[in-house]
């Protein structure tokens, strides 16, 4: 019995083209995790897309992080990915920015278009929110100085809307210890896991000093391993208009 089961198992193991699932590295936000990722929140966008010669109406759901400058006592900046607001067309329809306090308060916001990159080459966008949020409540994140650093780890988070941890977009999940895999001027590439919903998430490398800077805006991947981001350094004169 247990030379045949060894014997399947061997066969298993090495049949060419069989497919091993990565490990979901990713994990859901509980009390321990880092305060920082409270300012990554769920963005809703209103949208209409023109299919089979109709306009149809469809809500993108897509996530967003708050930033603020050194030193703000409110922020009411965010940012998330161009491709979250593709179909936004009708600007009475508003914008939605959720997020959660650290006493389990939801936290909404209204938000409009402030600029962004114009297509999936530039998949970023700013934002601005009618009504700011309290640093008391939750700080906005500071804005990397540069470029991540490669040798160094960073994290990846959003609201997922896989049917397992990121439960269907309701879980904020988040990628603790990945790695970039290539840098290139527009877009880099990291061995995160993060899935349909993440768009718009955010990139966080930590500074020497242990402090949570915003590095980037997730983009797009394969959900298995290859995430990609854009990098702060593409739209960074962009935000030095528009960041308070």
């Amino acid at each position: 019995m247990w030379p045949v089961l060894s014997l399947m198992l061997l066969c298993l193991w090495s049949t060419p083209g069989l497919a091993v699932a990565p490990a979901d590295t990713r994990q859901a936000m509980h009390e321990r995790s880092p305060q920082w990722l409270r300012a990554v929140g769920r963005l809703q966008v209103p949208g209409n897309r023109y299919r089979d010669g109709h306009y149809r109406h469809q809500t993108e759901d897509c996530s967003a992080t708050l930033i603020a400058s050194s030193g703000s006592q409110r922020a009411n900046t965010i940012i998330t990915a161009w491709h979250c607001l593709e179909f936004y067309r009708d600007l009475s329809e508003p914008i939605s920015f959720t997020l959660k306090s650290a006493a389990g308060n939801t936290i909404s916001r209204e938000a409009y278009r402030l600029a962004d990159g114009g297509g999936m080459h530039g998949d970023w966008a700013i934002l601005r929110l009618y009504q700011p949020v309290a640093q008391h409540e939750i700080a906005g994140i500071k804005v990397s100085p540069g470029r991540a650093d490669p040798e160094l780890p960073i994290t990846m988070a959003g609201y997922s809307r896989d049917d397992g941890i990121g439960l269907q977009g309701k879980q904020l999940t988040y990628d603790a210890d990945c790695r970039i895999t290539a840098q290139a001027t527009d877009s880099t590439d990291s061995n995160c896991n993060a899935h349909k919903g993440a768009s718009g998430g955010a990139v966080i490398q930590l500074s020497p000093e242990g402090e949570a800077l915003f590095c980037g805006v997730v983009s797009r991947g394969d959900s298995e391993g290859l995430s990609i981001y854009v990098p702060v350094s593409r739209f960074r004169s962009a935000l030095r208009q528009h960041l308070n």
